[in-house]
């Protein structure tokens, strides 16, 4: 697959651009310099033809952490077919502009200049002629929040893209019947359920995210610094393990409330959609200092998407205390994840990181169980024998049978009698039955209460 990747100084609308490309708002644009700070991927189809495209961040080394972020651009530019260097169409070059292009044409490849926000054939005539001094043999004007100029930039990079495959010719006899599609399609499903995991990292800022998704693909992926929040843009990384897809989510770190600034605010929002669509969550907390209340309200985010959740004391290296009295710390702190599994590790020398992967494996055929309705209503009939559920208003209350009606995570459908009357303290005490009978560890168990169908009055004559 062909890949484009985009580079520029901060702010010059690279991130627009890769929307534009996209058709989605897959890279969080703001006025604010350095928005971007990881290599943004996406695979899209541009004239039907599928390429690879790399949002970078900006070029400027005016601080360690742009220095960082600096050279994940030029690494992105390595590994490009195409590069796109794009400038500020509303000022004139500049010479360190200038310098990094030259550098760009050394690197033998197609490289195109791309001078954003030119709004106007006047603009392109008064100050266009400014940018022929890069002597760039592909000069393109263009305005990306107008959707100007961009087709002739799709069109050049479309003679560097291999040929879409002539359509052939296909006998009635070669078509699949709706059957047979339906068959397929739910084998695709199913090898998608279980070959494809998706990971999300979430903790506060600063705690080591970016550190350990580095050091779980072994190469330095995300930028890692000091600054708390490097990570704006959620980033993602896939690799195979153990004939297993892993696509592991380094999320931006969450601060209070009233810490949030604008851009912080639109990755929150989008922290939470990548966590709508994950399968599990590695919780990271800093074990060198005590937990705060965020990290609560962020593992709370876990419960709230029902997602399977591993927790990572992080920065083990440096912990005050102990094991035993670190994992009673978040026993006591995190109750509402009491299911969920225990790992020490340290990101920065990565020590026991490489533990994960079973660990993840291990959640997620938890996540997908399914058992079957016999053997659940074994465990239902003995739980309501060994602690017989309560009655309501004087009335019996039954369980009629149970079933799994879904996985990821586990639902339970109890038919019952009177649903209504199922308290949340007998539905946790059934939960616990469960996991006393089969292995949920490090995934949420919901039970939901449903009635017959038939009225109330009718019930009763049996019951």
């Amino acid at each position: 697959m062909i890949k484009i990747a985009l580079l520029g100084k901060p702010n010059v609308g690279k991130s627009s651009l890769f929307n534009r490309f996209s058709r989605k708002l897959d890279a969080i644009t703001s006025h604010v310099s350095g928005t971007t700070r990881d290599i943004k991927k996406s695979e899209i189809l541009m004239n039907g033809k599928p390429i690879l495209l790399m949002d970078t961040g900006g070029l400027d080394d005016s601080t360690t952490l742009f220095q960082s972020v600096q050279a994940k651009s030029f690494q992105a530019a390595d590994m490009a077919d195409i590069i796109l260097y794009m400038v500020d169409g509303k000022t004139l070059p500049s010479d360190e502009d200038k310098a990094i292009f030259f550098s760009l044409q050394k690197l033998g490849k197609p490289l195109a200049l791309v001078v954003n926000k030119m709004d106007s054939d006047k603009q392109n005539d008064e100050i266009g002629w400014e940018f022929h001094s890069f002597g760039a043999k592909n000069l393109f004007f263009l305005s990306v929040s107008h959707n100007r100029g961009t087709k002739l930039l799709t069109d050049w990079i479309d003679t560097f893209l291999p040929a879409l495959p002539a359509e052939e010719e296909v006998n009635e006899e070669d078509y699949f019947t709706i059957e047979q599609i339906n068959e397929i399609e739910e084998t695709i499903q199913e090898e998608e359920e279980s070959n494809d995991i998706k990971i999300a990292i979430i903790g506060r800022v600063n705690v080591g995210k970016s550190s350990l998704l580095n050091a779980l693909i072994g190469e330095e992926r995300s930028v890692v610094s000091d600054v708390a929040g490097t990570t704006i843009d959620p980033v993602d990384e896939s690799f195979n393990y153990k004939e297993r897809t892993f696509t592991f989510v380094d999320t931006a770190g969450i601060r209070k409330r009233g810490k949030i600034d604008g851009i912080e605010r639109h990755a929150l929002q989008r922290t939470q959609r990548m966590l709508e669509t994950a399968d599990l969550a590695l919780i990271v907390l800093d074990a060198s200092e005590p937990f705060k209340e965020l990290d609560e309200k962020i593992a709370h985010l876990v419960d709230k998407f029902s997602l399977g959740c591993i927790i990572v004391l992080n920065k083990w290296d440096i912990a005050a205390e102990d094991y035993d009295k670190n994992v009673e710390l978040v026993r006591e702190r995190f109750k509402f994840l009491s299911y969920a599994p225990i790992i020490t590790l340290s990101a920065l020398s990565h020590k026991r990181v490489h533990k994960i992967n079973d660990m993840i494996l291990r959640v997620y055929d938890n996540y997908t169980r399914r058992i079957s309705t016999s053997k659940l209503n074994e465990v239902i009939k003995y739980a309501s024998i060994k602690h017989h559920l309560p009655a309501d208003m004087g009335k019996l209350v039954k369980i009629y049978f149970a079933t799994q009606y879904e996985s990821k995570p586990p639902r339970i459908a109890l038919i019952m009698n009177r649903p209504k009357a199922l308290h949340f303290s007998y539905q946790r005490y059934l939960v616990n039955q469960l996991r006393d009978a089969f292995d949920f560890e490090g995934v949420p168990i919901i039970i939901e209460a449903k009635a017959k169908k038939v009225d109330e009055e009718r019930a009763e004559r049996y019951l």
